[in-house]
C-alpha cells in the first residue's frame, strides 16, 4: 500500500475534525513572538529550552519539517526567521497558511514527503525543527539523511520522537488503565492487527505508524553527520497512565559537523 498518501489522507481527515495538533496558534501568541516572547515544542507538553536557539533567529532560515498545523513555523516567522514548513498533508498547510494571512506573517508551505526533500538544495537551511513525526515513515534513517543533506555545516536540528516503550502496550488496553506488554520493537500499526482487520484499518483512513528503536533514532542522527548537544524528555502530561511510570517522548538538539576525510 502507498502509506504516504494513507498518512497524508488521515491527516486531512484529523484537521476536520480538529485533532489537537491541527490546532493554529491563536493571534495573541503571534503578537508575543513579534515582541521576542516565544516557544514551540516539537513534543508533546515542554516547550523546546530556548537556549537550544540562537539569541536571535532573525533572519536564519529555518525548515519546519512534517510540521504542519499553524504551530511552530508561525511562531518562529513572528520572531523574525524565513521559514519554510513542509508536511504531506495539504489541510495541516492550510492552517499555517491561514495563520500567516491572518497575522501579516511571511512563511513558505510545501507538500511533501519528509524522507524526500529533494525540492530544497544541499545545505539551504541553518536550522531544522521536526517536531514528533518520523513515526509515520517506514526507514528513519532516510530522514536523518535527507536532513543532514539540507542543513548547513554546523547547523542546527531540533527533532522531537517516541520512546519505544510506548509501543510495546497495546493501546486499547492502556487507555483502560491497564499495561499489557503485546508488541515488538521494531514494528508498525498493521504489524499489531489481526490479519482479517487490516482493511478495514485501512479503510476507516487511519494513520499507519511505525515504532523505530532508540538506536535508529539516536545513532541514526549520529550516522547523518550531527553530533547531539541536547536532550529531555516528555509525556502525555498526566493524560495516560504510562505517564505514572516514564516518559514517551524525546526532544533532542543536534548539530551537524562536518565530517574530515
Amino acid at each position: 500500500m502507498d502509506t504516504t498518501k494513507q498518512n497524508s489522507s488521515a491527516w486531512d481527515m484529523k484537521v476536520e475534525e480538529g485533532a489537537r495538533y491541527t490546532l493554529p496558534v491563536s493571534s495573541e501568541e503571534i503578537e508575543k513572538s513579534k515582541a521576542g516572547e516565544w516557544a514551540i515544542t516539537v513534543t508533546t507538553e515542554k516547550s523546546v529550552p530556548r537556549h537550544w536557539f540562537p539569541e536571535s533567529i532573525k533572519g536564519l532560515r529555518i525548515l519546519c519539517l512534517a510540521s504542519g498545523g499553524g504551530q511552530q513555523a508561525p511562531i518562529l516567522a513572528a520572531a523574525g526567521a524565513d521559514v519554510t514548513v513542509t508536511d504531506l498533508s495539504k489541510k495541516q498547510l492550510e492552517q499555517d497558511e491561514k495563520v500567516a494571512k491572518r497575522d501579516s506573517l511571511s512563511l513558505t508551505t510545501v507538500q511533501g514527503d519528509m524522507s524526500d526533500l529533494s525540492a530544497f538544495d544541499d545545505g539551504t537551511f541553518d536550522m531544522v525543527v521536526n517536531p514528533v513525526s518520523n513515526l509515520f515513515v517506514k526507514d528513519v534513517h532516510v530522514v536523518w539523511q535527507e536532513i543532514a543533506r539540507v542543513t548547513k555545516d554546523k547547523g542546527i536540528l531540533i527533532a522531537g520522537f517516541t520512546n519505544p516503550l510506548l509501543w510495546i502496550f497495546d493501546d486499547t488496553q492502556e487507555r483502560k488503565g491497564i499495561l499489557d506488554v503485546r508488541h515488538p520493537i521494531p514494528s508498525s500499526t498493521l504489524d499489531h492487527l489481526p490479519k482479517d482487520e487490516v482493511e478495514s484499518y485501512i479503510q476507516s483512513n487511519q494513520t499507519i505508524e511505525y515504532a523505530h528503536t532508540l538506536e535508529q533514532q539516536i545513532q541514526g542522527q549520529i550516522a547523518a553527520g550531527f553530533v547531539m548537544t541536547g536532550f529531555y524528555e516528555d509525556d502525555f502530561g498526566g493524560t495516560r497512565i504510562l505517564d505514572q511510570y516514564i516518559k514517551t517522548f524525546i526532544g533532542t538538539r543536534a548539530v551537524k559537523m562536518k565530517i574530515e576525510s
